[in-house]
């Protein structure tokens, strides 16, 4: 491995003596395997060639990650290592992260674990939700997020899960209230609450009436606009995302699939290559919330857009999803990854908007379909609605037709 990334023999041979020899190969091949570039391995090599030598009075490689930031933080014996220049922050993070990305690819990395109170609750509450309920897992994931916040907030207190009382959660509510809070974000929690101890209360291990004490917020119809950047700013963003860099080249797809499909971040995370069909120029999306598949026509743009990503940007990948990372090693996108590259992009263009996700563009999509006059039937099945109640808080913001009802006199027909 060594004589096929180093031209000189002494480079070979210092890299092959070193510590751990065998374990910095495996990787190495590894990185190559995935599709790193050689410039890529040549610094990993060099990296893990540092960190080895660290390393040396150790007979086994299981280090948490504190251990391995105190080897590149201490700089005790780096006269007798020699290596990069450790006064340079990025060049620690890097050490740390190469370091990190070794040790964990060898199973030896010592992470530290996440520990959440009554966590086994938390995990039969998920399962019979998934199987016996059928949410979706976006659905399970939420109700997770919050429920597992409480048990947090809840666990240091010293007490049973079966001695939660209703005061409590009043106590937490106050809580996420001083924290700023909306309505929404309450209700949102109440229900996962509700729900998480409703099972409790069936399964014997919390109080059965707890659930129904909860207190829920009233959240009033159609309380307020959606909320999201104009649509020139929408089409100023895209233009100015329309460049040959790779990154641009990818996010210009992922904004535009927010945009003009109104699609939400799990539906784009899950789009796979074999949900584009080419030959008929239709988009096939699974419906988060319906769980159904939805029918798009292929619009020419969006599809020149596909095809410039999938050509000179997506690297070759057994993963089927179509959105990766532009760095080794090449993954789906997350989530949070989709709502960074948004809220990245938005902020960074100067446009102003009350939110910065993913959700903001489909809201931008909405308003526009209304503004072009589109009934609110068609307007609920582009953007995937299972109600017509969701859809109506679109009719709220077409201000200029409300404007000429209030300018029409009535006068004639009194």
């Amino acid at each position: 491995m060594f004589d096929q990334i180093f031209k000189r023999a002494s480079a070979v041979a210092r890299h092959s003596a070193a510590p751990f020899a065998e374990e910095r190969i495996r990787y190495l091949d590894y990185c190559v395997d995935r599709g790193d570039s050689y410039w890529s391995i040549r610094r990993k090599a060099h990296d893990l060639l540092w960190i080895s030598q660290r390393l040396r009075r150790r007979s086994k490689l299981c280090l948490t990650v504190d251990q391995v930031r105190s080897l590149v933080v201490d700089r005790a014996d780096r006269e007798v290592t020699s290596g990069p220049r450790l006064d340079f922050p990025s060049t620690r993070r890097r050490l740390t992260a190469n370091a990190c990305t070794w040790l964990r690819f060898l199973g030896t990395l010592r992470e530290p674990v996440d520990h959440i109170p009554f966590g086994s609750r938390l995990n039969e509450y998920a399962e019979w939700a998934k199987q016996e309920r059928g949410l979706s897992d976006a659905t399970i994931d939420r109700f997770s997020r919050n429920v597992r916040q409480f048990l947090k907030w809840y666990g240091p207190l010293g007490r049973p899960l079966s001695g939660v009382h209703a005061t409590d959660i009043d106590a937490y509510l106050a809580f996420g209230k001083g924290r700023g809070w909306a309505r929404v974000t309450v209700s949102n929690t109440v229900d996962a609450l509700q729900a998480f101890f409703r099972f409790g209360g069936q399964q014997g291990w919390c109080n059965g009436h707890l659930a129904n004490a909860i207190p829920r917020p009233r959240i009033y119809a159609l309380e307020g606009l959606p909320t999201g950047p104009s649509w020139p700013d929408v089409q100023r963003l895209l233009a100015a995302l329309d460049t040959p860099r790779p990154a641009d080249i990818r996010d210009r797809t992922i904004l535009m699939l927010f945009a003009i499909y109104a699609l939400r971040e799990s539906e784009v995370a899950n789009l796979r290559l074999e949900d584009i069909d080419w030959q008929r120029d239709q988009l096939h999306i699974r419906r988060a919330k319906r769980g159904k598949e939805q029918v798009y026509p292929l619009l020419p743009s969006v599809g020149n857009a596909l095809v410039r990503y999938l050509q000179s940007v997506r690297r070759s990948s057994n993963h089927r999803e179509v959105f990766l990372t532009l760095m080794s090693p090449f993954r789906p996108l997350s989530l949070s990854g989709l709502y960074d590259i948004v809220s990245y992009r938005l902020k960074s263009s100067n446009i102003k908007s009350p939110h910065y996700g993913p959700h903001c563009l489909r809201h931008a999509c909405g308003t526009r379909l209304v503004t072009e006059g589109l009934t609110l039937k068609e307007i609920g099945d582009h953007l995937g609605h299972r109600r017509t109640s969701s859809t109506r808080a679109y009719a709220k913001v077409n201000l200029p037709g409300l404007r000429e009802v209030a300018a029409f006199d009535l006068g004639a027909l009194s």
